[in-house]
């Protein structure tokens, strides 16, 4: 992985870069697989092919998977009491309350989770929330 700020080779776990204190995937100079100049505002590297535009947060090829927005929120509507939306974007507080709210109340209180997995999952397929757990944006 290389700073895409003043191209140095970076560690793929660290957060900053050591040569120039830039946060890791921060600027637009260089590519984060080649390390070779960037032309500005290119979508992809002309070296290596690589996107310049998606997120770089654990993948070591520049790439993050991205979740599907129509699985989040059908879900969300069917299985919203039990916070499996949630977990799936990886919104694990959120998830557990739900779970532990259908669970814990032998089912008296799934209605209202249910309304919450609902209303959530509508959300996500209108684009109100359109991010995973980690900042990714969600794919249609």
């Amino acid at each position: 992985m290389y700073c895409r700020n003043c191209g140095n080779v970076m560690d793929n776990n660290a957060v900053v870069c050591v040569k120039c204190g830039v946060p890791r995937g921060s600027g637009t100079n260089f590519c984060p697989n080649c390390g070779t100049n960037t032309v500005p505002g290119a979508v992809v590297c002309v070296n290596c092919g690589v996107s310049l535009t998606a997120p770089t947060n654990n993948a070591p090829t520049g790439l993050v998977p991205q979740k599907s927005k129509m699985a989040a929120g059908l879900l969300g509507i069917f299985l919203g009491s039990l916070g499996v939306h949630n977990f799936y974007l990886g919104y694990t507080g959120k998830a557990v309350a739900q779970l532990l709210i259908s669970l814990l109340s032998c089912g008296f209180l799934a209605v209202a989770s249910e309304i919450w997995g609902l209303v959530e999952g509508i959300m996500i397929l209108t684009g109100s929330i359109n991010k995973d757990g980690k900042g990714n944006p969600l794919k249609d």
